[in-house]
């Protein structure tokens, strides 16, 4: 990830720079670096892939944000297992943004859109998941269970049934588009769209594969973990590439953006890294001062309240909040006193606070003799 070039640096581009510029330097330097411009250029080719990387991040506006904030270190994770490899990073990989490569060649297209069966990326799936405040604070590894859609392992994604015939559509030539004149009273116009034969596919299927029915994919449900990185927080969101949808036509899959939800904490309040906790202390406890096991999200740690702690009285615990996202070190821990008034005395007991009140003078009550003071002067 520390040789990775900032996204805006690989477009040219602002931080400022809205969705046009984006979408304008894009098409610039992918037509430049594009593999059909510099057929055998390697070099050309990496340089097309980091422009394509740059632009799906900076052109979605969920991950522009997350990249803003983060950059390439998070939050993100990997798939513990399974297969799923490497999908660090945000946005897709490869050669995808086909329907912009496309009418960068095209100027545009046959009405504006892509070739309906040129390579197109897969959609990005949303899934939902629900951790506890202590989850998300230091990290875990969550189980999932994912839906999507795989090329189809019988037919190889093709949709025909192994050993058969796949004829090239004869309306469409194989094109995907058929062209369609039509006489108005300006004329004739002529238009193209998606092939009413193949629906954009180019090709006749004679016999449809037996296990995806000539879709080409099959749904499958399979048990991923998923690792939740430390100092998550509530409605943030872990992108995992290539694991959304399926590309069509040899396109990229789309991403997995898994939305994290935690759910709140009995104790604890979280703002940023930093808690926030109420502890009680008893009228006597915050008088003579006392020490008390506070807790935190690991263990209780021990400490000193001071002589006179008043009621509201904040109190910094460092480095018992959460866990920073992008490491390192913690937030703060923030202990409020909430001093409680005893009720239901006894008699002897009231009759020894009247002693004890008795005694005391404007030295043991600064708000008191304070107050006194400013409505003596008021009134003089």
């Amino acid at each position: 990830m520390a040789n990775k070039r900032d996204y805006y640096e690989v477009l040219g581009i602002d931080k400022s720079a809205d969705e046009a510029a984006i979408k304008s330097a894009y098409r610039k330097l992918a037509k430049k670096y594009h593999p059909d411009v510099n057929p055998g250029d390697k070099t050309a080719e990496e340089k097309f892939k980091e422009v394509n990387e740059a632009y799906q991040v900076l052109s979605n506006p969920q991950k522009k944000a997350q990249y803003d904030q983060f950059g390439h270190d998070g939050p993100q994770a990997g798939f513990g297992g399974g297969g799923f490899g490497d999908f660090s990073g945000f946005g897709g990989g490869g050669f995808g943004g086909f329907d912009d490569i496309f009418n960068i060649f095209t100027g545009g297209g046959f009405g504006g859109g892509g070739r309906p069966n040129g390579p197109m990326r897969g959609d990005d799936l949303r899934y939902d998941l629900t951790i506890s405040f202590e989850e998300a604070a230091m990290g875990c590894e969550k189980d999932i269970n994912l839906v999507r859609d795989e090329e189809c392992p019988t037919c190889n994604g093709s949709g025909a049934k192994p050993g058969s015939k796949v004829d090239t559509c004869p309306t469409c030539q194989g094109s995907g588009q058929e062209r369609v004149t039509t006489n108005t009273p300006f004329g004739r116009i002529q238009n193209v769209r998606t092939c009413s034969r193949c629906h954009g596919a180019g090709k006749i299927i004679t016999e449809p594969c037996t296990k995806c029915h000539g879709r080409g994919k099959v749904r499958v449900s399979k048990r991923r973990t998923v690792k939740v990185p430390a100092g998550i927080d509530n409605g943030q969101v872990l992108t995992i590439r290539g694991q959304g949808g399926l590309g069509e036509h040899g396109g990229p899959p789309g991403d997995l953006q898994i939305v994290i939800s935690v759910r709140p904490h009995k104790l604890f309040k979280r703002r940023e890294d930093d808690l926030y906790i109420e502890m009680p202390l008893t009228f006597t406890q915050a008088a003579l001062g006392a020490e008390l096991d506070v807790p935190t999200l690991t263990k209780p740690v021990k400490y000193r309240f001071p002589e006179g702690t008043q009621p509201g009285q904040v109190f910094r615990l460092r480095g018992e909040g959460v866990t920073h996202l992008r490491g390192g070190g913690k937030g703060d821990l923030y202990v409020t006193a909430v001093v409680e008034i005893p009720k239901k005395l006894t008699s002897q007991q009231k009759e020894l606070l009247r002693q004890f009140d008795a005694t005391t003078s404007g030295n043991q009550y600064e708000k008191k003799k304070s107050f006194f003071d400013k409505l003596k002067d008021a009134f003089s």
